[in-house]
């Protein structure tokens, strides 16, 4: 009996240390940083050992999205995900919200935490904004990490395309932006992922959303989207989904040091659809910019 008895208070001691022991690894912790126009950006730290992992969500997002990241990579890295100005709990105070000034928040939060190293994470529009953070902290970051973007940065836009993409938002945004989430998902998709992807985008004030758009899409009208490239001497990894298809010959034309790796059978938000899947390729995709 006595024998019984210490087996089990072992038991729970050391249960009781390894639940300590995961609290302690995955110990997040909160700030407010301060971008360049005054704007508070919120983020968020999981520390871990080695490089840090910056996440950055897309447009009308926040950083929710990487729910199913922040364990998984915390174990290996330092990861730090952010809400951009105009998302989730930064502020939204900004008057034109373009990538140059999201790249910014960025640099605001890797100052705040006096970081010399990063590998920087985007989905979506965060492709572009992440581009000019390279472009803008040379020195900091060591490589980027686009998430189903980027599928070709040289295509042309015009300013009626851009008015023409626009304007389903402009007419009615929580149509536009169901329609939108809709379509970027694959016809099976989770009726509740479906669901909050869709709120979560629609809940977005739209002037502020639909500014964020066409700053976005607006760097296709102008060659920016490409041209950011030329300033960019680090790594530029994909990992893409199929949906909408990524042109790599054009890509490698502008990008110095290119490559992508691709998740099967997803939508617009493999983080979300397949996270086992996508973590084991974006650790992939990490370790190759390493």
């Amino acid at each position: 009996m006595k024998r019984l008895i210490l087996t089990m208070a072992f038991l729970v001691f050391m249960s009781f240390n390894s639940v300590m022991a995961l609290a302690s690894n995955s110990a997040v912790k909160y700030g407010v940083a301060t971008s360049n126009d005054a704007e508070k950006i919120a983020y968020s730290v999981t520390e871990g050992k080695g490089t840090a992992l910056i996440f950055i969500h897309g447009w009308s997002l926040d950083s929710r999205l990487w729910q199913n990241q922040i364990g998984y990579f915390s174990e290996e890295y330092k990861v730090i995900s952010m809400d951009l100005a105009g998302h989730g709990h930064s502020s939204f105070n900004r008057k034109e919200f373009t990538m140059l000034s999201f790249a910014h928040d960025i640099k605001a939060v890797i100052e705040k935490e006096n970081l010399d190293s990063v590998i920087l994470v985007g989905h979506s529009m965060g492709g572009g904004v992440i581009a000019e953070a390279a472009k803008l902290m040379p020195n900091k970051v060591i490589g980027i990490i686009g998430v189903d973007t980027s599928q070709n940065v040289a295509i042309e836009l015009s300013q009626d395309d851009l008015d023409l993409m626009t304007k389903p938002f402009e007419d009615d945004f929580q149509q536009g932006m169901t329609v939108f989430v809709k379509d970027s998902l694959p016809l099976e998709v989770d009726e509740k992922l479906l669901y909050w992807v869709t709120e979560d985008m629609a809940s977005a004030p739209p002037a502020i959303a639909i500014n964020q758009f066409r700053h976005y899409l607006g760097q296709y009208v102008s060659g920016e989207a490409r041209r950011v490239y030329e300033s960019v001497n680090v790594p530029v990894v994909l990992v893409n989904a199929r949906l909408w298809p990524t042109n790599s010959e054009e890509n490698k034309k502008h990008i110095k040091d290119y490559s992508i790796y691709y998740i099967e059978d997803s939508g617009h938000f493999p983080m979300l659809e397949k996270p086992n899947e996508f973590n084991k390729t974006l650790m992939e995709a990490i370790k190759s910019v390493e």
